[in-house]
């Protein structure tokens, strides 16, 4: 996956870093599509480049859902 606006490859801990902001989001209150589009402006990309790293995120129980299987 590459960053929108530098064109170069995203890496995993930075989408790790969107999939957290799309978590938190919804966590308050903004709805899913919201939320899709808020973290799509924040951090420049597409928002279908934001619903592939949510399907990762949630795939590879990415934090903070490897949090909320703990508790």
């Amino acid at each position: 996956m590459h960053n929108h606006e530098s064109g170069t490859p995203m890496t995993e801990s930075r989408r790790q870093e969107v999939f957290l902001a799309l978590v938190t989001a919804q966590d308050q209150e903004m709805s899913v599509s919201q939320s899709r589009k808020h973290v799509a402006e924040h951090f420049a990309i597409s928002e279908s480049q934001v619903m592939q790293i949510e399907r990762e995120g949630i795939e590879n129980n990415w934090p903070p859902l490897d949090a909320e299987v703990s508790e």
